[in-house]
């Protein structure tokens, strides 16, 4: 069954529209709380937000919509995702939820979901909500002496941050590192760069003055250009990026050049590997991740294993499999000995103790293999289905043929935004190139 609201990562889209007007945030409060008020205990739902100036109109209204369902809410503020699923499990609440459209611009908000246990939910409670959505009368409100109570969590942050210096190893300090942080003007733009100079970092701020509109503007993992250049003028050891609301990173290596999650997840999976830490065989990521990374695992005697895109994917298989890293190219990186979803400044945390091991430059402890030429470019589209065009199937098979055991082609509609994305990649740079150049174009008129 299709979904109608969630996408990949919760429920999405632009601020007082669609899904996101204070209306439809109450009712999807008051659903999540009919599908988590169980027993006659009081509940607890823990909420946290990221730096959007429409995060505090859906804060109120998904606020309204839980305590009208029995629940109690306390509320966090601007912290990180991976914070909200970690507090869920801290707090013993019943249900956490963070306001947040992650790396989209500031007129997006969302809204994500995590059950008792800190992850995110499954398809089929998502749908679950769904149907109360479209039909009121699967929902109950509470009794007037059972409505809940609202309360602000003021040492939210405090928490986080200490659970993030634990994950470091105890015996290793960040002294004589100089770190660029850029926080997308986001939700992690007061624990990253606290965390990282509590740990002895020599750091450097930048996007971290969040007005409630530039949040990932010019700025974060979607954006490193800004890192880049301030790691070359400082002449910085390394320079971390993270996104609107904290779960993806990007790396700068001391020369300026971009790391990305691929590089990452094969630098911790082999590091781990060497010290008898890493479960599963390998780490598992998604469609997306380059060949280099597959051919260079397969190299360390390491596998990979591969799943839709989506986070919350990548920890299904991890579960099911006992994989303890895994994650995504854009940078998501869950590692499940320490969080439930993926935790960029956990992730930079463990490049960063790498890094120390070593004792060289980030430029040659990060780039571990050449990534085949890869190009992904999007194609916007309102309505219809130009995948299923016979013209544009047609194309895609041929564009496969080409390609055959040298390269990979991935084509898929977002789950977060209107755009059909098509993915190549292969030994033959040129090839590559014109493959995607002309599904675009296919694509592009199937979809007029």
């Amino acid at each position: 069954m299709a979904r109608k609201y969630f996408g990949t990562d919760g429920v999405r889209g632009r601020a007082n529209s669609g899904a996101m007007t204070a209306d439809m945030v109450l009712k999807i409060g008051m659903a999540a709380g009919n599908l988590y008020r169980r027993g006659s205990h009081r509940h607890r739902v823990v909420i946290g937000k990221d730096t959007r100036l429409s995060g505090y109109m859906i804060e109120n209204a998904l606020t309204s919509g839980l305590l009208a369902a029995g629940m109690d809410v306390f509320l966090f503020g601007p912290v990180p995702t991976p914070a909200v699923s970690m507090l869920t499990r801290s707090m013993r609440a019943d249900l956490g939820i963070m306001i947040s459209a992650s790396h989209n611009p500031f007129a997006d908000n969302g809204i994500k979901i995590f059950g008792p246990d800190g992850f995110k939910l499954s398809d089929e409670q998502e749908l679950e909500i769904e149907r109360m959505l479209d039909d009121s009368s699967l929902m109950s409100v509470a009794e007037p002496d059972t409505i809940g109570r609202a309360k602000r969590i003021e040492d939210a942050q405090a928490r986080y941050i200490e659970f993030a210096k634990r994950t470091y190893p105890k015996d290793m300090t960040l002294d004589g590192l100089r770190v660029v942080i850029d926080t997308a003007n986001g939700a992690a733009y007061k624990v990253a760069p606290t965390a990282l100079w509590e740990l002895g970092a020599e750091v450097i701020q930048i996007g971290n003055e969040p007005n409630g509109i530039n949040i990932n503007d010019g700025c974060g993992s979607t954006h490193p250009e800004a890192m880049c250049a301030k790691v070359k003028e400082l002449r910085a050891d390394i320079g971390i990026a993270l996104d609107g609301d904290a779960d993806r990173v990007i790396i700068a290596d001391d020369k300026g050049q971009v790391v990305d999650g691929d590089q990452l997840m094969a630098l911790i999976a082999t590091s781990w590997a060497k010290r008898g830490e890493l479960r599963g065989g390998g780490l598992v990521a998604t469609i997306m991740s380059n060949l280099g990374l597959e051919r260079y695992l397969a190299g360390q005697k390491l596998t990979l294993a591969r799943t839709k895109v989506g986070d919350r994917y990548v920890v299904e298989h991890m579960r099911a499999h006992g994989h303890n890293v895994g994650g995504e190219q854009s940078g998501h990186i869950v590692l499940s000995d320490f969080s439930t979803t993926g935790d960029g400044l956990l992730a930079a945390l463990q490049v960063l103790a790498e890094v120390k091991r070593q004792g060289k430059p980030v430029s040659e402890v990060c780039n571990l293999f050449t990534p085949l030429p890869q190009v992904l470019k999007n194609v916007k589209f309102k309505q219809g289905q130009p995948l299923e065009d016979n013209a544009v199937r047609a194309m895609i098979a041929d564009a496969e043929a080409r390609l055959g055991n040298s390269g990979r082609l991935v084509i898929r509609p977002s789950g977060t935004e209107p755009v059909i994305r098509v993915m190549a990649e292969g030994d033959d740079e040129g090839l590559v190139v014109r493959i995607v150049d002309e599904l675009c174009g296919a694509i592009a008129r199937a979809a007029a």
